[in-house]
């Protein structure tokens, strides 16, 4: 087995392969991801940058090259609009890739893995759990200067890097097959959940039919719009969105729903007791004020209007995705006990009841949030 010296050595050698100013002075395991391995390359030389080497997953990422295309597109179209702002720090308001000496963005070693490397951000933190309403307002504003930084790039020209990552009809389908084949004779504990996805199937399907319609615009997504994947500064405020492998084209109702769903709820994803599944709106009109300052003044009445759906589908998604996992074994999530996708998948289902009950109020904290915004532009109000 490698020994912590031999594994240094390693990685010192992974990291030679890119373009790196200064000296390396030390290594150190980052993060807490669960896709990708993550050191930080720190720097001797004080007056230059420490760096981020990671492994990329290709069994997930399936093709790194596209992978990498896209964060370049990405990240070069954000940099050239920063140009253009007085003020703005590029090297710290959006990830900067490392080239290779082969003029590459990424690396494959001996043994077929992939590496890449990023700038590392100084004096930058981030958080798991949102816990107050200025974080959720940070989070918010985030993710909507991310969006509102790519809402004229033309999302063809991004590859589909997980296809049908956010398709609810895909997600459906891959559910009902789970079903027919039944592998682990599960289906007859799951009679309760089934009903529910049934119910509900039809409805959940709106904004895929509303995009086919051409009601709603296909945009740049980030797709994975969690809280640490925001980086902010020593005093909370939002500086960077990172993790960017699932850029894809989408619509901005799966960012804005995967973000409420990862705040909103007061009790974990996996939370057995479901009466401990409440909401909190504080939390979700502050992420909402954020995330709208940014992105109103762009956004059409549908789209718009998508946002609480969104907020409803993707726990309801990621429940069809839970319960379908736990049909064909335990296969794709990590389980810590027997039934635990079934237990993830039914508090899903509850956050999602508790959000139907609540979608009015919802609706009207984000339709209060934007006529405020309009408002103060002097623009239409879209209650009327």
């Amino acid at each position: 087995m490698e020994n912590d010296i031999e594994k240094d050595q390693n990685i010192i050698k992974l990291a030679n392969n890119f373009t790196i100013t200064g000296v390396i002075g030390g290594i150190k395991p980052f993060g807490s991801g669960h896709i990708n391995d993550t050191y930080r390359i720190c720097n001797a030389d004080k007056n230059e940058p420490d760096f981020l080497l990671q492994r990329i997953n290709h069994h997930i990422f399936k093709d790194v090259g596209a992978l990498t295309d896209n964060i370049l597109y990405v990240t070069n179209h954000i940099k050239n609009k920063l140009r253009l702002i007085p003020g703005a720090d590029i090297d710290k308001q959006v990830l900067t890739l490392i080239k290779t000496g082969n003029n590459l963005f990424y690396h494959k070693d001996e043994n077929g893995n992939y590496w890449r490397m990023y700038r590392f951000m100084q004096n930058t933190k981030s958080y798991d759990v949102v816990t107050t309403t200025r974080q959720a307002y940070q989070g918010g504003l985030a993710f909507g200067n991310f969006q509102t930084m790519l809402e004229d790039v033309d999302a063809s020209k991004l590859t589909e890097i997980i296809p049908d990552f956010h398709n609810i009809l895909f997600r459906l389908k891959q559910f009902e097959q789970a079903m027919s084949e039944d592998k682990f004779n599960r289906v007859k504990d799951v009679k309760p959940e089934i009903l529910f996805i049934n119910q509900h199937a039809d409805g959940m399907a709106e904004i895929e039919r509303m995009g086919k319609a051409g009601q709603l615009p296909l945009r740049v997504t980030h797709n994975d719009t969690k809280f640490n994947n925001v980086l902010l500064d020593e005093n909370d405020v939002a500086q960077c969105v990172i993790d960017l492998d699932t850029i894809m084209p989408g619509y901005t109702a799966f960012d804005f729903g995967d973000a409420v769903r990862t705040i909103i709820n007061r009790a974990p994803e996996d939370e057995a007791d479901l009466e401990k599944i409440q909401l909190n709106m504080p939390l979700f009109k502050a992420f909402a004020e954020g995330f709208l300052s940014q992105t109103v003044q762009y956004m059409g009445a549908a789209e718009i209007r998508s946002l609480v759906k969104g907020v409803l589908l993707l726990p309801y998604m990621i429940g069809v995705r839970f319960l379908t996992d736990y049909l064909n074994g335990d296969v794709y999530y990590k389980v810590k006990f027997a039934g635990h996708n079934l237990q993830r998948a039914r508090a899903q289902f509850q956050l999602v009841k508790k959000l139907e009950e609540n979608y009015a109020e919802l609706y009207a904290i984000v339709m209060q949030t934007v006529n405020d915004n309009k408002s103060s532009n002097g623009t239409e109000d879209l209650t009327s």
